[in-house]
């Protein structure tokens, strides 16, 4: 089993970051890898149990369902459930945590998941890299943040 963790620091409050990552709908509004997405059957994209429909910018499709929400705990945890890239098993947890040095955000992001044989190294660059650390530099950019300074993602 793969194992990622990525964290980052957002020079941001904590709120602002949770606006944009709360909706499981709205990936594809910051998300360069996400061309487009809805939520299947007009639920809310809050819903426990919603499935998010979407397309990466290559076209290929993928199904995601949130499995938990918490506005209290400013997290939220989904798993895959049809995709073209073999991460078999994936289920991924969100956190958000106030830095209050600062008024910044600690956003934690992690999933585990198998893949076959020989892959594991691959798929772990894949999704740490362009989906973890690419998603950190995407949600600044849409907020109007600075980069990450040196050193982090």
């Amino acid at each position: 089993m793969v194992k990622i963790v990525k964290s980052t620091i957002m020079e941001a409050p904590v709120e602002a970051v949770w606006e944009v990552l709360r909706d499981f709908n709205g990936h594809d509004q910051w998300h360069p890898a996400v061309a487009d997405s809805h939520i299947e059957r007009g639920q809310p994209s809050d819903k426990v149990g919603c499935v998010r429909r979407f397309h990466l910018a290559d076209g290929s499709e993928l199904r995601e369902q949130l499995l938990t929400m918490s506005d209290i705990d400013m997290a939220f945890s989904y798993c895959l459930l049809d995709t073209p890239i073999p991460l078999l098993n994936y289920v991924a947890h969100v956190r958000l945590i106030p830095v209050t040095d600062g008024d910044m955000t600690f956003w934690h992001w992690e999933s585990r998941f198998d893949t076959p044989p020989g892959r594991e190294s691959e798929l772990q660059k894949q999704v740490g890299e362009e989906i973890y650390e690419g998603g950190f530099h995407a949600v600044r950019a849409f907020m109007g943040l600075a980069p990450a300074s040196q050193g982090g993602a």
